[in-house]
């Protein structure tokens, strides 16, 4: 099943305002690439659970997600000596749009991102803005200074450019929808101590 309809269709039922500028870069989905390797993580095996526990704003799209996520791309941006075994165990995410994904967009990336249960993605910033939207799974997000803040699904979380921030799960993973926007998509997080 194709995913980028249904991605967008949700970001635009969210009526939030500070999508409206990330879906005006919204590429031509009409033009894709050929369909790279999948590439399984071990964090894609959260996903059957996850897909259980679906918000109804989200349900559909996560079970699609579930049920194609074998076929998919699934990457990681960092190393064992970076981060650790037990992290890369519970860490991966996956691009429909962007830089390598199946619709080609140099300015916007979209995605998914899935981290599993008791996992911290430490602090990291980027000159890439980013919105994240939890689909499913309550977690904790520091932005700057702001501190830690539960955040529930279907929330809209902005992350203005070169930003910290940081998030952490506790007992249920996280699935989430992420969207970049750059005029450098190949970037990488820089990881702060």
């Amino acid at each position: 099943m194709d995913l980028i309809q249904p991605t967008r269709e949700l970001l635009e039922g969210l009526r939030a305002p500070v999508l409206a500028s990330f879906l005006a870069e919204w590429p031509d989905t009409t033009q894709r690439r050929a369909a790279p390797a999948p590439a399984l993580l071990p964090v894609v095996g959260w996903l059957d659970q996850a897909a259980g526990a679906a918000p109804a704003f989200c349900r559909e799209l996560v079970t699609a997600l579930a049920s194609t996520a074998r076929e998919m791309t699934w990457k990681q941006t960092y190393t064992a000596a970076q981060m650790g075994a037990a992290f890369l165990q519970n860490y991966g995410w996956c691009e429909m749009i962007g830089a390598s994904g199946a619709v080609p967009s140099e300015r916007l990336a979209c995605g998914f991102l899935l981290l599993g249960r008791d996992t911290l993605y430490p602090r990291h910033h980027h000159e890439a803005e980013e919105i994240y939207i939890p689909l499913v799974g309550t977690a904790a997000w520091e932005k700057g200074d702001e501190g830690w803040r539960e955040q529930r699904p279907g929330t809209v979380i902005h992350h203005p450019s070169r930003v910290s921030h940081a998030m952490r799960t506790s007992d249920e993973p996280l699935l989430a929808l992420y969207l970049w926007r750059s005029d450098n998509l190949r970037q990488k997080a820089q990881l702060l101590s």
